[in-house]
């Protein structure tokens, strides 16, 4: 198959699908190794980025898929009148912060390193499809496992979690002694 065949197959394959397809599954159906595959994926990334296109090729952790461009949104919300934004307060946030680095989690262990409850964010959460259910702990009440999505990866602009900004440990010990000053000023209270 030649090159602008194997593209042509790539292409429609993700645009059928809809959603991210490992590059594995890529290469099989059209009987190209992994490396070929790749190759073929970053040609085609690079001629969609190219081009004044409204679509890009993006690489999930593994998988490639078909995206609207992030500037044509506002088309896209004129034409489906349901606009979908995903709105991340300070503790959405700082619970999605979380479930990044710790995953997989339980709600339990979220509540503990926050020091309150965190149903209403991880419901939030899982509604945005950022966070999944990944199992459930082998322990009593076999309590959920959180961990995020390819959507978390998409929204964030990631290629993989290792693309995760690395944590200051000196910043993460100056947080931890703050909270617990301020468990020690509502103890005193």
């Amino acid at each position: 198959m030649d090159r602008r065949k194997a593209e042509a197959a790539i292409e429609a394959i993700l645009f059928a699908t809809g959603d991210a397809v490992e590059i594995t599954k890529l290469a099989a159906a059209i009987l190209q190794d992994t490396e070929t595959t790749r190759k073929l994926l970053l040609h085609m990334k690079d001629q969609y980025n190219a081009q004044e296109r409204g679509i890009e090729l993006t690489e999930l952790d593994g998988s490639w898929q078909l995206c609207t461009k992030k500037e044509y949104y506002e088309y896209l919300i004129r034409i489906t009148k349901q606009p979908r934004r995903i709105v991340l307060t300070d503790v959405v946030m700082e619970t999605l912060s979380i479930i990044a680095y710790k995953q997989p989690v339980t709600k339990l262990e979220i509540e503990k390193i926050r020091g309150v409850k965190s149903d209403h964010a991880v419901n939030r959460l899982v509604e945005y499809n950022l966070i999944k259910e990944m199992g459930r702990l082998d322990a009593p009440g076999r309590p959920i496992l959180f961990g995020t999505t390819e959507e978390f990866l998409r929204h964030f602009g990631l290629h993989s979690l290792e693309d995760l900004p690395e944590i200051d440990t000196v910043q993460m010990e100056d947080f931890k002694a703050e909270a617990e000053e301020e468990i020690e000023e509502k103890v005193d209270v």
